[in-house]
């Protein structure tokens, strides 16, 4: 018995031997580090593995995968270069950071062009001056944006001989804007579109203002062609280089009529929004909104036809050269020379600066009409609203032109909350009433304190679009300028007159519409017009 108690003492002792050097037989745990991975920024793209844990000196391979429209530019943190995979030892914890940017689809374009097409899948960066010389074709396709750098003056400039085609559409028109950001862009960004033919002007061998060095514009060939542009908005454009000299939103020297130019908007430029120096070409669909100085300026003899346009006036935009809707000049000085300035407008809406009796404006604001030198323009069938004074003849040679029959004004409504005529220059004023209500129709706002706007939509002219009542932020973009419902202004068109059937004329105008002013029952501004670009995004497009 004592022998078999001495047995079980050594095996227990044995049995606790054993579990005792079988504890010590354990492996040791594995170590890991942690290895961080983040992509910068998170939109730009991915990061393979993702942050996780990663054994001891293990080799860990990264990748970095770009979304589209961006792409992998290097590597920062615990590893850096741009090989991509890079791999990574992992002897401690690593923070690795992949670092994209977005793809720039921005072409600059700079100097002497030579023929191409400009595609919207891509934007362009104008500048400095840029020509499209004689002999070359520059095409812009629907859609496309074009800006224009504001420290380098960017201005596109079509020569003699060159060709612009830039055929946009009302679902996409092209546009050419100020490069500044979105909520940066002001008047005069850049110095917008020139356009040079060889149609006649009255000036020997004319050069172009704004542009340096001086280009020569004009010519004999009255059916030149410059190309074609539709659906086209110009915005932010206009640089005064000196005292009278300077572009505008788009300057026009020479232009034939075998060009084509319907459904422009010019925007927030610096100083003109339409000039024509000389040239036969035609227009249909034109707007000019908050233009700084003059809407539509006629000089140096032209002759051509423009039906269907629209102005609207910011209230604080004008010019201490004086600014108007239409400012005309035959020429540079009061000299007889010839062929006269006698471009012809008919159904055009002017929505000036006052909309109602009392409105502060600036003092700078002058004329819905002012006839200088020489000049021998037409308007017909249009309706001219909120500038101080509504017609001026600034010379004698003025009131003899429209004395002639040479200019023509007919069948047009002035609605001025302030005076209706002024003269200078040697111009009476009793002539110049006498010539405009001979053959048109002169009308007092009410008082401040009675109903203005009822007024207005007497006329089918809705009160809502003049500027007066908004400021840059809040104007609409797209505001609806077809007449209300039984205004006065649906019926009374008349193109019997003479000069509608003068050769260079009587194809160009529509003479079915029945409406007085730009518009009837059809907004033709709607889709394709921008009336608010400050804040647009269009490097989204």
């Amino acid at each position: 018995m004592k022998q078999v108690k001495n047995l079980m003492r050594w095996a227990t002792v044995l049995a606790v031997a054993f579990v005792m050097f079988s504890c010590g037989e354990d492996t040791e745990p594995t170590v890991t580090y942690t290895l961080s991975t983040v992509a910068l920024p998170a939109q730009g793209g991915t990061v393979s593995p993702a942050t996780g844990p990663q054994a001891q000196n293990a080799n860990v391979q990264i990748t970095a995968t770009a979304n589209a429209g961006w792409q992998f530019v290097r590597w920062e943190g615990d590893v850096t270069g741009t090989t991509n995979p890079v791999s990574v030892t992992m002897n401690a914890d690593k923070a690795v950071v992949a670092v994209f940017e977005q793809v720039s689809n921005i072409v600059e374009l700079e100097g002497t062009l030579t023929t191409r097409t400009l595609t919207a899948d891509k934007q362009y960066l104008l500048k400095g001056q840029v020509f499209v010389p004689n002999g070359v074709t520059l095409t812009i396709e629907p859609g496309t944006v074009i800006y224009g750098e504001k420290r380098s003056r960017a201005t596109l400039v079509v020569n003699r001989g060159g060709r612009l085609i830039a055929r946009g559409t009302k679902e996409r028109p092209i546009i050419m804007t100020s490069a500044q950001s979105p909520g940066e862009r002001d008047r005069g960004d850049w110095g917008g579109l020139v356009i040079l033919g060889r149609a006649r002007t009255n000036q020997v061998d004319p050069n172009i203002e704004g542009i340096d060095p001086p280009v020569v514009f004009g010519g004999t060939d009255d059916d030149d062609n410059s190309g074609e542009m539709t659906y086209l908005r110009v915005e932010y454009a206009g640089i005064e280089l000196t005292p009278n000299n300077e572009t505008n939103s788009i300057t026009m020297g020479g232009v034939g009529r075998g060009t084509k130019m319907d459904y422009i908007m010019v925007s927030f430029g610096g100083d003109d929004g339409f000039e024509w120096f000389g040239g036969t070409v035609n227009h249909k669909y034109l707007i000019s909104h908050s233009t700084w100085d003059d809407d539509l300026d006629v000089d140096f003899g032209y002759s051509g036809n423009v039906q269907f346009a629209l102005v609207v006036r910011n209230p604080f935009f004008a010019d201490q050269s004086q600014s108007n809707a239409f400012e005309a000049d035959n020429g540079p000085n009061d000299n007889d020379v010839q062929p006269y300035t006698t471009g012809t407008f008919s159904n055009v809406t002017v929505y000036g600066p006052r909309d109602r009796v009392g409105r502060s404006i600036s003092g700078n604001n002058f004329h819905s009409i002012d006839l200088r030198r020489r000049t021998a323009i037409s308007i017909f069938n249009s309706v001219f609203t909120g500038f101080p004074v509504g017609l001026r003849f600034n010379t004698q040679s003025v009131t003899q032109q429209y004395q002639a029959g040479r200019g023509v004004l007919a069948n047009n409504i002035l609605i001025n909350p302030n005076a209706d005529y002024a003269a200078g220059g040697g111009a009476v004023v009793a002539d110049v009433q006498s010539i405009w209500e001979a053959s048109n129709t002169t009308v007092r706002l009410p008082a401040a304190d009675e109903p203005w706007e009822n007024f207005y939509r007497g006329y089918g002219l809705n009160p809502d679009n003049f500027f007066a009542r908004y400021t840059l932020a809040t104007y609409p973009r797209n505001p609806n300028f077809s007449l209300l419902a039984n205004g006065t202004l649906a019926s009374g068109a008349d193109f019997s007159n003479a000069k509608f059937a003068e050769a260079v004329r009587t194809n160009h105008f529509d003479k079915t519409v029945q409406f007085i002013g730009a518009f009837g029952a059809e907004d033709w501004t709607d889709t394709w017009a921008e009336f608010n670009p400050l804040n647009v995004n269009y490097s989204s497009r």
